[in-house]
């Protein structure tokens, strides 16, 4: 089990000393200078240049032609800064400083959720302060990407801690901040204000961590780009998004229309600006402002939380009853089961694993949700011997369904190997042996890692009933007739 941690200071500590070392010393050393009236292109260049990776990413950026339209080459760091600017450099040093620190580390749905959502609201909030701000808008660029703070370093880093805050914040009528007080021992917010402090970024916490009602326009301006970004999740046209469009068009001084429009062109460059950055795989998870990417992201998003039909649960589970009593075929009973954990049950994405190549591996049989399409061909895990050392292995060894993902299964986390976690990812999902009577078949296994939802008990009760009845079914097919 990995380290828990609980208090701010225990946390703040762990982020520091263990976690998230570099990004601190960065975003400090480079924060730091926009104090120093006298700070120098040389000094800026030596923190950069002490990490040949973040050197040659800030130059890539400095290279693109969203900061470099001339696309004059630019070789060297003390180029870039003459060309681009002093403050465009350091922006981009911490952003990709912070990018690569918390996604090398996690592909948990909800860090890439934040993220996305930190790069739009920056965006926002920069072009928000571009019209009552004569300088400071690249700070206020940083203070919105560091808004939240706190809640990106838990999904990056918070390990089975993170997981245990899934559930409960998946519980009906759950709060945020509460839960997180509850699981962590201090909110999301004092975390974001204890780690901004903690990296003595002064001025930044005033920005980043101030409160909405503040008059001070810097402040207005982040407080701003942040509820935009939360809201435009519901719709450009949704009544959150209307209300923010003439709090906008009032403190910026334009028309109600003409604010909508610098919201859109800047949700627009924020999918601009994370490409940029190296963050492609954020672009999708920024609301789009075309027709089309709408509908596709609404569908996306449908997919990510698909809901339980109980209706279409309990046909699924009567057609199975009906098939393990002989006379259906392989292909139907497969269609059952994997429709009925799927659709009915809830589960974002469900596979059988089959025992193959005389049983020394287990292959895909049948898979279905968003992203499974590669499992067919690519996923391949070698059967172990008499200790096994996956999960896959253990479960047909041991003849019992599991839940990955909660405190009872903790012990059995160096189990899920590497390789599955390369295909299948990180977090909860559930694993259950198929046996034909006594003959191992395979695996059923099934998560909700699209929307990084967390898995729910009585979809674990469904997901073993339907378990039960396909090796009854298959027990049926292997009898003579």
């Amino acid at each position: 089990m990995s380290e828990r941690s609980h208090g701010l200071q225990a946390w703040v500590q762990r982020l520091n000393e263990a976690e998230l070392p570099a990004l601190a010393i960065v975003v400090s050393d480079l924060h730091r200078l926009t104090q120093e009236a006298d700070a120098s292109v040389r000094q800026l260049a030596d923190v950069l240049l002490r990490d040949a990776a973040l050197t040659s990413k800030v130059l890539r950026v400095a290279n693109s032609s969203y900061y470099n339209p001339s696309q004059e080459n630019i070789k060297t760091i003390s180029r870039a800064i003459v060309l681009i600017g002093f403050d465009s450099v350091r922006l981009i040093g911490l952003s990709v400083s912070l990018i690569d620190q918390l996604l090398a580390r996690a592909s948990r749905e909800q860090l890439q959720e934040l993220l996305a959502r930190s790069f739009h609201a920056a965006v926002q909030a920069r072009n928000i302060a571009g019209y009552v701000l004569v300088r400071d808008q690249e700070e206020v660029f940083i203070a919105a990407l560091l808004h939240d703070l706190g809640e990106l370093a838990i999904w990056g880093c918070g390990g089975e801690q993170a997981d245990e805050l899934v559930v409960e914040l998946a519980r009906p009528g759950s709060e945020r901040e509460a839960t997180a007080q509850r699981v962590l021992g201090t909110s999301f917010r004092q975390l974001t204000q204890g780690l901004i402090r903690s990296w003595n970024l002064g001025d930044l916490a005033s920005l980043a961590a101030a409160s909405p009602g503040s008059k001070d326009p810097g402040v207005r301006a982040v407080s701003l780009g942040a509820r935009i970004s939360q809201a435009a999740l519901g719709g450009w046209d949704c009544p959150a998004m209307e209300a923010l469009v003439r709090e906008t068009a009032a403190f910026t001084g334009v028309s109600e229309e003409d604010a909508l429009q610098q919201i859109l062109a800047s949700a627009d460059e924020a999918i601009d600006v994370a490409r940029t950055f190296g963050a492609g795989r954020l672009c999708d998870l920024i609301p789009h402002t075309d027709l089309v990417q709408i509908r596709v992201q609404q569908e996306q998003r449908k997919a990510r939380l698909l809901q339980p039909d109980p209706a279409l649960t309990q046909r699924a589970l009567q057609d199975l009853g009906m098939m393990a009593s002989g006379g259906a075929g392989l292909e139907p009973v497969l269609d059952s089961v994997l429709d009925g954990l799927h659709r009915g049950v809830g589960l974002e994405r469900v596979m059988l694993a089959v025992l193959a190549e005389g049983q020394t591996s287990f292959r895909v049989r049948r898979a279905v949700g968003e992203g499974t399409q590669g499992w067919m061909e690519g996923f391949r895990l070698p059967v172990e011997g008499a200790r096994p050392a996956d999960i896959f292995s253990y479960v047909l060894r041991q003849r019992q369904a599991i839940w990955m993902g909660v405190p009872a299964s903790y012990s059995l986390d160096d189990l899920v190997t590497d390789g599955m976690r390369q295909v299948l990812g990180r977090g909860m999902f559930f694993v259950a042996p198929v046996m034909a009577g006594s003959r191992p078949i395979g695996v059923l296994y099934a998560d909700s890692r699209c929307s990084g939802r967390a898995l729910k008990h009585e979809q674990f009760v469904a997901f073993q009933r339907f378990t039960q009845l396909t090796g009854r079914c298959l027990e049926a097919l292997g009898k003579p007739r």
